[in-house]
């Protein structure tokens, strides 16, 4: 791609899209992020978003889709009636976090800012801790979707779909943020939503895992 490598990132606030922005950043990409309000039960992470952008001097849109979770009931992340599993991640379990849609709404979005500012690539920190539980952090979505957009607009083919944590495990982004002194202390992952982390939801056991296997000290305040 060059030494002008321009990339959109969906900033979530949490650990992994933090360190991908960080990481970008440290390899000379010049960032844009774009974090999204889908009407979700965690919408703390909207702060985190907000606070990391600021510390990387990244500028940050939020896109207010706060209806859409109207359209997709019956996920405890878009539904209050819904609870949220606690515990390891288990596709048995974890399911009911799921979204309709949600990747293919958000990355179509940086999508189509991306072509719309000129930029070569749009970044998503999906990772191999996902694969199981979500389908559109799999390969099979992810190339069909950069096809897709390739397909659908003028002056796309050049579009890149940059996923560097793929393969890699959660504790394995921890170590790469680490290296890149992301500010992961501002980052937020819990799918409660509380101001701190429940310690019990799957993301929380998740991140707490990663920050004990790799080896780094663990940031986060969790609730007592």
């Amino acid at each position: 791609m060059g030494s002008n490598r321009r990339g959109v990132v969906l900033l979530s606030g949490g650990l992994d899209s933090t360190v991908l922005a960080a990481t970008m950043l440290e390899d000379g990409w010049e960032v844009s992020a774009l974090a999204v309000d889908y009407g979700q039960r965690h919408k703390r992470e909207l702060e985190s978003a907000v606070a990391v952008a600021s510390a990387l001097h990244v500028p940050l849109q939020v896109l207010d889709l706060s209806w859409y979770a109207r359209l997709v009931p019956n996920s405890s992340q878009t539904d209050a009636g819904v609870a949220v599993p606690h515990g390891h991640y288990a596709e048995d379990t974890m399911r009911v976090t799921v979204v309709p849609n949600r990747n293919m709404t958000m990355l179509s979005l940086a999508a189509a800012h991306a072509l719309g500012v000129g930029a070569n690539a749009i970044a998503i920190a999906a990772h191999a801790g996902d694969h199981a539980v979500y389908p559109d952090c799999r390969d099979e979505f992810m190339l069909a979707f950069i096809d897709c957009v390739r397909a659908g607009n003028w002056g796309a083919d050049a579009l890149h779909l940059h996923r560097p944590f793929v393969n890699m495990s959660k504790a394995d982004i921890v170590r790469v943020g680490r290296d890149a002194r992301a500010p992961m202390h501002l980052t937020y992952s819990c799918y409660e939503g509380a101001a701190l982390h429940c310690g019990r939801c799957g993301t929380c056991v998740e991140r707490r895992e990663a920050f004990a296997v790799a080896g780094v000290p663990d940031p986060t305040e969790y609730q007592p």
